[in-house]
Parts: C-alpha cells; sequence; structure tokens
C-alpha cells in the first residue's frame, strides 16, 4: 500500500517538532528497522529528509526494513544524481509492503525541487525555446521546455543569428544539448514532425524521442487537427495555403483524429501535451484523452477578437457596408470562413461576427475584456475533471498586458486552489522583461553611484 507523502518541512515547523525517515531505524538495543542490502546508498539519500509526524506515527511500529524502489534505483542512477540528493522534478513517495518493507519511490512531479521539496511557487513557468544559449540562463527557473517543428527549425536551426556559427544541424542535436541543459528537473514537450502520419510511424518517432531525453522527462505534443487530414494537408503548403473547408466542416475521424492519436501514445506510457486550444469548448473533449498538459492560447484569439469587435462598432457608427466586406475578408484569412465563403451575405457577416464576441466576452467588464475568458473557463472545468495530474499551460502571449493580466486573475479569489495546476509559458526574452521595472534602473543609478564613491 502507498503512505501519505511527505508534506514538505513548512508542515514540519508549524508542527515545531521534526524528525525523519531514519527515526525509525535500530536503536542501541536493536529495536527498530534495518537498512535492504544493498541498497543503503540510495536509502541514505532520504534517511535525513524531514518527515510529518503523522507520517512518522504511521511507520514506526510496521515497518521493519527500508528499502527503495527499482525506479527510485533508476532514477538516481540516470540522471547521476550528487550523493546524498534525490533530483528535482521528482516527490518522494513510501510504498508499504508485505512483512513490514517500507520502500521509497521517487514520483516524477515538476511542482518539486530536489530532496522532496516543493518548488518556492504553486505557480510553474516554462519556455517556448529550441535555442540551447537562452534555455541555459533560464534553466533552473522553469519546469518544463516546449518546441514545436516551428520553433525548432524556424526560429533556432535556420537563424544565422541564433544558430551561431550554424553549430547544431539536426533536431536530435538541438535535443540533446537541451536535455543536457536543463537536467532532471524539466519536462520536455516535443511534438511530432507529421502528426498525420501512419500511427506507428508517430509511435516510433515518439520512441526516439524517449530514448534521448528519457521516460521521465519527455511529453509529447498532439495537436487538434480539425478537418485537416493526409490527402488535404497539401492545401495548406501551395498557391494561396487557404484551406478549401471551414474549421468546423470535417469527417469525425479526422476532427477527433489528435484526441486518438494521444490515447495511442498514452497506451505506450508517454505523457500528452495536448496543444492548438483556443476556445473554452475544446477543454472537456479535450479532457476525454486523458492529456498532462492541456493549454489556453491568449494572443491571436485576443487580437482578432479586438479585430472584430472594431469592425463591428465601424459599422454601427457609419452603417457601411464596406467594413462589413471587410470583416468577411478578415474571416477568410484568418480562417473562420473558407475561401469559398467571399461572397457570403453580408448580414450573416454581422451576425457571426456578433456571435463570436458575444462568445467571447469582449465587451468592458465581462470576463473576456482582458482575453482570459478560456483561461478561467479552463480552470473551471479542471478543478472538476477527475484528472489530478493535468495542468493547464497558459501559452501565447505578447505585450505589455497580456503577462499582467495572467498574473493579476491568478489571484482572484475563484482560483486560489488552482495555482498548483498552472504553467505559464512565453518565449524566455519576453519572460525576462517582466523581472524589471522602470525603478530597478533608478536604484541601480543611486547605488552604483554610492558605491563609485566609496572606492
Amino acid at each position: 500500500m502507498k503512505v501519505t507523502p511527505n508534506q514538505g518541512r513548512e508542515q514540519l515547523l508549524d508542527e515545531g517538532v521534526r524528525t525523519s525517515l531514519g527515526a525509525l531505524l535500530s536503536d542501541t538495543k536493536g529495536e527498530g528497522a534495518t537498512l535492504v542490502t544493498p541498497e543503503e546508498k540510495y536509502v541514505k539519500r532520504v534517511l535525513d529528509l524531514p518527515i510529518t509526524l503523522a507520517l512518522y506515527d504511521d511507520l514506526r511500529y510496521v515497518t521493519k526494513a527500508i528499502g527503495v524502489t527499482k525506479n527510485f534505483r533508476e532514477v538516481i542512477d540516470y540522471f547521476k544524481v550528487p550523493a546524498n540528493e534525490t533530483p528535482q522534478g521528482f516527490r518522494i513517495e513510501y510504498v508499504l509492503e508485505r512483512d513490514g518493507l517500507l520502500r521509497v519511490d521517487l514520483v516524477r512531479d515538476i511542482g518539486y525541487d530536489e530532496n522532496g521539496q516543493k518548488r518556492p511557487t504553486n505557480l510553474l513557468f516554462s519556455a517556448d525555446s529550441a535555442n540551447p544559449y537562452e534555455v541555459g540562463a533560464i534553466s533552473n527557473l522553469i519546469v518544463n521546455l516546449t518546441c514545436n517543428p516551428g520553433i525548432i527549425y524556424d526560429l533556432f536551426i535556420n537563424n544565422p543569428k541564433a544558430n551561431v556559427g550554424a553549430k547544431f544541424k539536426t533536431r536530435d542535436e538541438v535535443m540533446g544539448e537541451i536535455g543536457r541543459i536543463l537536467g532532471p528537473g524539466a519536462d520536455i514537450s516535443v511534438e511530432l514532425n507529421n502528426p498525420f502520419d501512419d500511427v506507428q510511424k508517430c509511435l516510433e518517432e515518439a520512441e526516439k524521442f524517449r530514448e534521448m531525453l528519457s521516460p521521465y522527462r519527455v511529453v509529447i505534443k498532439v495537436p487538434h487537427t480539425g478537418p485537416v487530414n493526409m490527402q488535404n494537408m497539401g492545401e495548406l503548403l501551395e498557391g494561396d495555403k487557404l484551406f478549401k473547408r471551414r474549421f468546423d466542416d470535417g469527417r469525425t475521424a479526422d476532427m477527433v483524429h489528435g484526441h486518438n492519436l494521444a490515447l495511442k501514445l498514452r497506451e505506450h506510457g508517454f505523457r500528452i501535451n495536448f496543444t492548438l486550444m483556443f476556445e473554452p469548448f475544446q477543454t472537456a473533449l479535450a479532457l476525454q484523452a486523458k492529456p498532462y498538459f492541456i493549454n489556453s492560447f491568449i494572443r491571436h484569439r485576443q487580437i482578432q477578437s479586438a479585430a472584430i469587435r472594431q469592425y463591428l462598432d465601424m459599422y454601427r457608427l457609419s452603417d457601411d457596408k464596406k467594413v462589413l466586406a471587410d470583416l468577411r475578408k478578415f474571416f477568410v484569412e484568418k480562417d473562420y470562413l473558407p475561401p469559398s465563403a467571399a461572397d457570403m451575405d453580408l448580414f450573416d457577416v454581422k451576425k457571426m461576427g456578433e456571435r463570436i464576441v458575444t462568445y467571447r466576452q469582449v465587451e468592458e467588464g465581462l470576463e473576456g475584456d482582458d482575453g482570459l475568458d478560456a483561461v478561467r473557463h479552463n480552470l473551471r472545468v479542471l478543478r472538476n475533471c477527475n484528472l489530478p495530474d493535468t495542468r493547464l499551460i497558459i501559452c501565447s502571449m505578447e505585450g505589455e498586458t497580456m503577462y499582467p493580466a495572467i498574473d493579476s486573475m491568478l489571484t482572484e479569489d475563484e482560483f486560489v486552489d488552482m495555482i498548483d495546476r498552472v504553467v505559464i509559458t512565453a518565449e524566455p526574452e519576453y519572460l525576462a522583461r517582466f523581472t524589471s521595472t522602470n525603478q530597478v534602473v533608478s536604484y541601480q543609478r543611486r547605488f552604483l553611484n554610492a558605491a563609485k564613491g566609496a572606492v
């Protein structure tokens, strides 16, 4: 059976008394537990770590020997963890077996730091990057790195400014270096090159990532696929690159292809980052794929919402049908409508725009005014789902207001209990912006000039 895991140093200090697993060992009278041979070197890593008095009381009369699980040994050996430590990204749990054998286990949990202690905050951070040079600077602050083909190829490998001296030639070289830099504490979410490929080929590609990054860290990004499939994907690559079907008009098998691929990968032991989630209505169905991460994309949705609202406001003020014609063109360019709808009745275009802004609650004072209505919805759905380890990644942001708006939203009373289910991800340089303010510069000026005068 599993015993209540370590609750962390904070609770121990509140109780005013400290104890540890080592207190269960035999005393001078020979009373107490012994260490399993030859696992002593592994067990010693946790003997002095604090445990709650309640856990100690549960164990003291039933524990005859203390060892570690096979998984514990494999984690320590794979990551070459320094002596007397357990790695970041794993919580410590205890498994009580028959005849009083207590085994210590390491369970993957990015909410934990070294030696089974919680991270500094329940809110966690991730980075969108495949650039080893910038990942290195932020590696100690993040619990996940998100990569997709665009990030790997466009923003790094094929970008001479980023890939200095063209040192990195292949995706595998990049991912291998990133894995080395990040160490055990961060998951690495990687996307398959072609999610529309044969399922067996997808499994083989995922397996390569697992071999490269370890099963402890690898997370496979699986996208919502909509009506796109292997036969029509060429429409997105050739000519005007506009898709001939409407985004919600496809075969059922195509529309849920991503869900089924996620489930198949999960059957083979992979954790899933289910991506391309923009609208709240995607969430409950996405959770049927049992993902490790779900996502709320903010930037483009908020920008488009503002644009649609502006078109409608302009039409109300001017009664100029050209405004609605421009809105129709916008809908085609942004994939709300297929090219065949270029002559759609303008009254229907207006109704479509009104329906979208109403659903997204973009009017002043409503939940979507800051672009975070989908985030709030996702947190509510996540709170009531039966996947306690699934987290929400809030992603795709830019500008001066998006991150501060998220930061503010997460302090709302309604979401206090959900902070440990949230990961914020962005480009490293975007996150870095919010470590500074104008007065940082002002005070540095003062301090530096004061120190200069003292020399």
